[in-house]
């Protein structure tokens, strides 16, 4: 079932991860772009990405296009290139704040490629991808941070979240996101989960990180 529309940051601050792995907050547009995790796998990771398409462009539909395999690629020449992508993530935090989720938290979806975090390849097998509508050059908005943080309390109360990270923490070199126009001091300040739970680990450099 789809909602009419995304979740608001202003929305009630208190969200649910249900049993099947989807946030009762966010729209639904189901990815076929993901697969099962390997049996007694779970999540312990959050990857934070950026995206915009075409680059440095918001709003629109292309991003879920992308994720659903449904983008049309005559619509700009940018796009001519990401044909033969197959990849999603798990949530999209758009300009406004609004959460749009595209694979279950259950599931395996195909963000974080070629990766490594902490001596274990793979990223995609043990976390959730969450992108945020933005680029490398220019500062995310509140309504994005409110929902990220929102989102993250949500996703500790399902899954044994222990690390944060970047995008370009488990592929550096190859990705850059989500950049360094993103606050990671003011997202682990933000987190309500930090000050009732064990807190999660940040990147180096960001309070008392240990990642």
């Amino acid at each position: 079932m789809v909602s009419p529309t995304p979740t608001r940051a202003a929305d009630p601050q208190v969200w649910t991860i249900a049993a099947d792995g989807w946030c009762e907050q966010a729209q639904r547009q189901p990815s076929p772009n993901f697969d099962a995790r390997a049996d007694g796998v779970t999540a312990d990771l959050l990857v934070i990405h950026n995206i915009s398409l075409p680059p440095g462009r918001f709003g629109g539909p292309f991003i879920g296009d992308l994720f659903c395999n449904r983008l049309d690629y005559d619509a700009d020449p940018y796009f001519e290139q990401l044909r033969p992508l197959r990849v999603s993530a798990h949530f999209v935090i758009r300009r406004d704040g609004g959460l749009v989720q595209f694979v279950s938290a259950n599931d395996r979806a195909w963000h974080a490629g070629v990766s490594l975090f902490k001596g274990r390849e793979r990223c995609n097998d043990f976390s959730i991808g969450i992108e945020l509508e933005g680029t490398d050059f220019e500062p995310f908005t509140d309504s994005q941070y409110q929902t990220l943080a929102t989102l993250t309390d949500a996703l500790r109360r399902r899954y044994p979240l222990v690390d944060v990270a970047g995008h370009e923490h488990v592929a550096p070199g190859r990705k850059t996101d989500p950049g360094p126009f993103f606050d990671w001091a003011r997202f682990r300040a933000d987190c309500p989960c930090q000050a009732e739970q064990a807190q999660l680990r940040f990147p180096s450099g960001v309070g008392e990180s240990q990642a």
